[in-house]
Parts: C-alpha cells; sequence; structure tokens
C-alpha cells in the first residue's frame, strides 16, 4: 500500500470516520427456520411444516422512515414443495400432489415491502407485502410481521397469513370418493431466525 493512501485511511479511522451506510439492513437466514401450513377437513384439522429451512438467503429492508411509511424490503426463499412434512404419510403424500411438487417442486416467498421498520425495542406487528409463488402461480398478500430480538443478536422474524387452494387454480385433496375433503383455506406462518450482516 502507498504510503499517502495509508496516512489517509489512518487519518480517517482516527478522526472517527466510518463508511457510509447503503441504507439498508441485512439479514442472513439462520437454521432453524421454519414454514408451517395449518388447515383442517370436514372431519379433523391438520399441520403440515418445513421444519428446518437453513439455505444462505438474505433478506434487507431500507432503514429508518416513519411509522406507516412503506419501505422496500428485499429477499426471497426458496422452499422445496417435497419437504413438507404433515406428520402422516398419507396426507404428505396427499398435499405434495395436490401442490403439484413433481411439476413445480419450489415454493417462492419474495419479500416486496413493509410498511415501517422494526423496534426491537418495542415489537409490534407491522404489515407488509409478499409475493408467493405456488404451482406455477404467483400471488400478491399483506401479510403480519413480528420482529423480536433473540440470542447472540439473532433477530426472529414471524410471518402469517391466510391462503386458500383455490389463490393458485389448486383444488383441495379429498378421499373416499370425497368423503374427506379438505377445506380451501390454509394458515400459513414462518418463523425465520436472521442473524445481522450489518
Amino acid at each position: 500500500m502507498q504510503k499517502p493512501l495509508f496516512l489517509l485511511i489512518l487519518l480517517f479511522v482516527l478522526s472517527g470516520f466510518t463508511p457510509p451506510d447503503n441504507g439498508r439492513a441485512t439479514w442472513v437466514v439462520m437454521q432453524g427456520s421454519s414454514l408451517t401450513v395449518n388447515g383442517s377437513t370436514n372431519i379433523n384439522t391438520f399441520q403440515c411444516v418445513i421444519p428446518n429451512y437453513s439455505m444462505p438467503d438474505t433478506i434487507s429492508l431500507v432503514r429508518g422512515g416513519q411509522k406507516g411509511v412503506t419501505l422496500p424490503m428485499n429477499g426471497k426463499l426458496n422452499l422445496s414443495v417435497e419437504a413438507f412434512d404433515c406428520h402422516n404419510k398419507m396426507m404428505t403424500s396427499d398435499l405434495r400432489k395436490t401442490l403439484k411438487a413433481k411439476t413445480y417442486p419450489v415454493l417462492t416467498v419474495r419479500f416486496v415491502s413493509v410498511n415501517g421498520f422494526p423496534d426491537l425495542k418495542n415489537p409490534v406487528k407491522i404489515t407488509g407485502i409478499v409475493d408467493i409463488g405456488l404451482a406455477g402461480v404467483t400471488k400478491r398478500f399483506e401479510i403480519n410481521y413480528l420482529f423480536t430480538s433473540e440470542e447472540r443478536q439473532q433477530i426472529q422474524l414471524k410471518g402469517d397469513q391466510l391462503i386458500h387452494f383455490s389463490d393458485f387454480n389448486l383444488t383441495p385433496p379429498s378421499k373416499l370418493g370425497g368423503v374427506i375433503k379438505a377445506k380451501d383455506e390454509l394458515k400459513v406462518e414462518f418463523i425465520l431466525h436472521l442473524k445481522p450482516l450489518n
């Protein structure tokens, strides 16, 4: 390193200079993140889960902003439909078949925006927009978020929303000639464990 450049950097460090922030908060998705689908039939309820999503995805959000002001959010989850586990072999197989796992093996969740930057000292629910891609169809939803602090400087992002099989041109699974039939409505919930990168 040339001396003038080294002296310039040293001067910035000693003067307390820090590189300008890019205006975004960025987190990486950690192990233990999950996505759960809760539904019901005309007989009982069921729960299917992707229990340990740990792809090295990142999520970023514009810093600052006032409450109620829409802030751009970037990030995308790519979840394997084959990873769903309904704790029942037949139900698991039926769900994967209904979601057309062989033709469309990936469920995507793309984060678009939120209506305020999360306050970890005073966690409250905020709303945001996501695009969910399933079985070849992408739909936009308003979703409820809750950001909370965890140990080791990690953050938990919890989101939930009601969706319908019919939103994605899918027919709810049925068995025994329609005697047992799943209802159209599903509650989707994801829990992401995030580690700040900046």
